[in-house]
C-alpha cells in the first residue's frame, strides 16, 4: 500500500509528510490521564483522536508501538511546582489509600475507553513503577548542567538552557523574556532561580503519602519528567509522534521538550500533535458552572442536559464528524443528528456484506465513481486523518449502495471493483473508525427484538391478519424502523 500520509506538525504549525524515524516501524506516545477522578469527555476526545490515528496507521501497514501512561503520582493541584498531590488529595477526602483511588478511576479509564472502542495501547506505564528511570534521568540533566539541587527538590534551570541557545517556548509560542522576568508570588518559589524554572524532584513533607528516597532525599517526582522517562524507556530518546490535549503545549510538553534535549542531546519529539477542546451547548465544559458531562451520564441519559441517551459508538461517530484540531461542540440536536447517520451507515454495512453478487454488464460510469470515492477515502485520511472529510464520502458510497440495493444493479460494478468496495467500506467503518455495530448488549437486543417483531408480522400475513400486519408495521415505522418487503424476504432500517 502507498503510504503518502500528512500530519499537521505543531512545532511548526503546518502539515508536513509522514517519515517515520526507523523505516515502518512508528512509535507513538500520548499523555495519559490522572487517575484522581472519572475521566471527563474532554479527555475522551483525545484518546479517540488519538485512537483513530493509531488504527489508520495500523491499516496502512506500519508496525506500532502505542504507548499510553497513567499518571499516579506527582500531579500537583493546578498543575503546579507546590501543593498537594492530585492523589493524595482525593484519598484523604475519600479516606482510601492513594493506590486504592488510582486503582478504582484507572478501572474506570479503562471502562469507558472500552465502550467507547478504543484499542489499548501495546505498553501503559505507570508512574510510580518508573521512579528509578526518573531518577536516572535527572541525573544526567544534573551532569549536562541543565538542573540544580535545593532543600531537597531539584529544578530544571531554563535560563541556563535558553543561554546555551535552545529554544524554552517553542512549541507552545510563549514569550520567553516574561516567563524568565516573571515574579508570580507563590509559595516556595523562593527555592526557584527564577519563576520559569520547574520541579524535576520535590522534596517531600512528612505528611506528604506518596514519596520515594533518591539522591536528594526522599521526595517524588515531577509530573513533566514522568513522560520524558517513560517515553524514553519504551520508544527511544527521540519519539516518532506525540500526541496530547491542546491544554497539555504549556506547560507540560514545552517542559518535556526540554528534559529530552538536556538529557540526551536529541530533540526528543519528531512529530507533535495535539487534539483540541470539547465544549457543550456553545460553552466551555466547567464543573464549577455546571456545563459538563461525565461518559456515563451520556450512555445512561440520566443528565439535564441533553435530551435522550447515545450509545457510546454514537458518541464516537459524532466526534470524528469534527476534525481532532477543530474545536467540537456537543449538543442534543447534533447527538441526535449523528445517531441517524451512525445508523445509515452500519445499514449500508450491512446491506453490502449480504449482497449475492451476480455479475451483469458493467455500467462503466458508475464503476469509475465508486474507485474515485474509495481512492478519496485514502486521500481525505492521508491529508492529517480527516475523519470529517472521510465519513463525508463513506456516505456518497452509502447512497449508491442504497441506489443499487434498491435498484437490484449491484451486478453492474465489476467484480473486483465489488470487492474493492467492500473492502473499503468494512475497512473504514470498522478498522479505521473503529465503529463496531456490537458496542452494547443493548444494540444486540434491539435487533433481536426487531427480528421478533417482524417474524410475528410474517406470521400475520400468513396468515392473512393484513390489519396486525400492518399495525406493526406502522408502529416501527413511528420509532423510526422502515421495513421493506421483497422478493427475498423482509428487511428494515433504522433512520
Amino acid at each position: 500500500m502507498i503510504k503518502n500520509l500528512f500530519l499537521y506538525n505543531s512545532l511548526i504549525g503546518e502539515k508536513v509528510k509522514f517519515e517515520p524515524i526507523a523505516s515502518n516501524n512508528v512509535g507513538i506516545y500520548v499523555c495519559g490521564p490522572t487517575v484522581y477522578s472519572e475521566v471527563h469527555l474532554g479527555n475522551c476526545r483525545t484518546f479517540i483522536s488519538f485512537d483513530v490515528i493509531v488504527r489508520y496507521l495500523k491499516f496502512l501497514g506500519y508496525n506500532v508501538r502505542y504507548v499510553r501512561n497513567i499518571t499516579d503520582a506527582g500531579h500537583l493541584e493546578n498543575d503546579a511546582d507546590f501543593g498537594e498531590d492530585k492523589i493524595s488529595k482525593k484519598a484523604k477526602i475519600e479516606q482510601l489509600e492513594p493506590m486504592e483511588i488510582v486503582q478504582k478511576y484507572t478501572l474506570d479509564f479503562h471502562n469507558v475507553m472500552s465502550l467507547f472502542n478504543t484499542l489499548p495501547p501495546s505498553i501503559e506505564p505507570t508512574a510510580t513503577g518508573h521512579i528509578i528511570e526518573q531518577i536516572e534521568m535527572i541525573k544526567s540533566i544534573i551532569k549536562n548542567g541543565y538542573a540544580y539541587e535545593v532543600n531537597g527538590s531539584v529544578y530544571f534551570d531554563v535560563k541556563k538552557y535558553i543561554n546555551d541557545g535552545y529554544q524554552y517556548g517553542k512549541l507552545s509560542g510563549r514569550d520567553i523574556d516574561e516567563l524568565i522576568s516573571g515574579s508570580r508570588d507563590l509559595q516556595g518559589q523562593q527555592e526557584k532561580k527564577n519563576p520559569s524554572d520547574f520541579a524535576l524532584w520535590k522534596n517531600a513533607s512528612k505528611q506528604h503519602i506518596m514519596k520515594w528516597p533518591s539522591p536528594w532525599g526522599t521526595g517524588f517526582p515531577g509530573w513533566h519528567l514522568e513522560c520524558s522517562a517513560m517515553g524514553a524507556k519504551y520508544l527511544g530518546d527521540q519519539i516518532d509522534i506525540h500526541g496530547g490535549g491542546m491544554d497539555l503545549k504549556f506547560p507540560h510538553h514545552e517542559c518535556e521538550i526540554a528534559q529530552g534535549v538536556s538529557a540526551n542531546n536529541v530533540d526528543p519529539v519528531k512529530y507533535w500533535m495535539h487534539a483540541n477542546m470539547l465544549t457543550l451547548n456553545g460553552k466551555r465544559m466547567s464543573k464549577s458552572t455546571g456545563n459538563t458531562l461525565l461518559p456515563e451520564e451520556i450512555f445512561s441519559g440520566e443528565n439535564e442536559i441533553l435530551k435522550k441517551a447515545f450509545s457510546p459508538l454514537v458518541v464516537r461517530f459524532f466526534m470524528l464528524q469534527a476534525h481532532y484540531r477543530s474545536v467540537l461542540d456537543f449538543s442534543s440536536v447534533a447527538l441526535s443528528a449523528s445517531e441517524k447517520g451512525f445508523n445509515k451507515l452500519m445499514e449500508a454495512k450491512k446491506v453490502l456484506s449480504n449482497v449475492k453478487f451476480v455479475q451483469k454488464n458493467i455500467n462503466t460510469e458508475l464503476d469509475s465513481q465508486i474507485v474515485n470515492l474509495i481512492e478519496a477515502c485514502y486521500k481525505h485520511m492521508n491529508d492529517d486523518f480527516n475523519t470529517p472529510q472521510t465519513i463525508a464520502t463513506l456516505f456518497e458510497l452509502v447512497s449508491i449502495v442504497n441506489t443499487c440495493n434498491n435498484a437490484n444493479s449491484f451486478g453492474e460494478i465489476s467484480k473486483e471493483t465489488f470487492i474493492y468496495l467492500q473492502k473499503t467500506m468494512n475497512g473504514f467503518i470498522l478498522d479505521v473508525l473503529g465503529l463496531d455495530n456490537l458496542d452494547s448488549q443493548s444494540n444486540d437486543k434491539s435487533a433481536q427484538l426487531v427480528e421478533l417483531m417482524l417474524s410475528i408480522r410474517n406470521e400475520a400475513k400468513n396468515n392473512k391478519n393484513y390489519a396486525l400486519s400492518d399495525q406493526i408495521r406502522n408502529q416501527l415505522n413511528e420509532i423510526g424502523i422502515t421495513i421493506k418487503d421483497g422478493k427475498e424476504g423482509t428487511t428494515y432500517s433504522i433512520t
